[in-house]
């Protein structure tokens, strides 16, 4: 039997649990300004991620580790101004917790403080352990991030699957574990294989977001760019792109450069 789709005006941490416990899918997307996080918003996105990807996406980093905790802040505020309903998670930067707990703290509650989101992600598991347990004892929802990790991008030398060898399997599912133990609300998984990511899905009564994932956990995540086509470089498995605004924007903008040397723009109706 089905169960009547429950109606949130504003998603919270405890709103996604039950989305998991009612079997609802949850849909996740990033946004990093005013303007785009207003569509994401009012088209009743569950959450909104400002992923560290603003470094790649916004900066034109090849990475995301250049991108400041700083920098963050100023698209969190962004995106919180424009939010109504949708939950905010915000990345916390390279550099900004791994190393030391008590940076990790203080970076967590300036996040929250001056830009006003709902939570923050950390990648990675029990090596960050200290990191996580301090947040989270000072009332910060956290969620975490297993399977490829951008910040570890040199470590690992390559943006393929994760995860595939037994032994990596195996951590990742401790890490799952352990994350839900000490008290996140949410994982994410990037792109490990399926079967492995319904496994750990099934594992953990939290809810876990995936991407490049498969379709067997509780819900997805995509860059907002990349479903919307405006970056088209980028061409993963995972990705699927419902529309081509790369190519139907340069046209505009074309046509707009046309009508300016053609003397057409602007007419006597738009002239005052």
């Amino acid at each position: 039997m089905s169960i009547a789709k429950k109606e949130y005006k504003r998603v919270t941490v405890k709103s996604l649990i039950e989305m998991k416990q009612n079997g609802e899918k949850i849909s996740m997307l990033t946004a990093y300004d005013f303007s785009m996080a207003k569509i994401v918003d009012s088209a009743n996105v569950d959450v909104i991620l400002v992923g560290d990807s603003a470094s790649n996406v916004m900066a034109g980093h090849e990475t995301t580790l250049p991108i400041t905790l700083d920098q963050m802040i100023y698209h969190a505020s962004s995106v919180v101004r424009a939010a109504k309903r949708a939950l905010i998670v915000v990345d916390i930067p390279f550099g900004s917790y791994q190393s030391d707990s008590k940076e990790a703290l203080r970076s967590a509650i300036r996040i929250m403080k001056e830009s006003g989101a709902h939570a923050i992600k950390v990648e990675g598991g029990v090596e960050i352990k200290d990191s996580v347990k301090r947040i989270l004892q000072a009332g910060i929802p956290v969620m975490g991030h297993l399977g490829l990790t951008p910040q570890s991008i040199y470590k690992f030398g390559t943006y393929t699957v994760r995860a595939k060898e037994e032994a990596e399997a195996e951590k990742l599912k401790e890490d799952a574990k352990f994350l839900e133990k000490v008290g996140c609300f949410g994982i994410v998984l990037e792109k490990i294989p399926a079967n492995l990511a319904k496994e750990v899905a099934d594992s953990v009564s939290i809810p876990v977001i995936g991407i490049g994932a498969g379709g067997g956990v509780d819900g997805q995540v995509l860059v907002v760019h990349d479903l919307l086509g405006m970056t088209h470089e980028f061409n993963p498995r995972f990705l699927r792109r419902y529309l081509n605004l790369y190519d139907e924007m340069g046209k505009a903008i074309g046509q707009y450069v046309a009508d300016v040397k053609s003397k057409d723009f602007p007419n006597t109706n738009e002239s005052y």
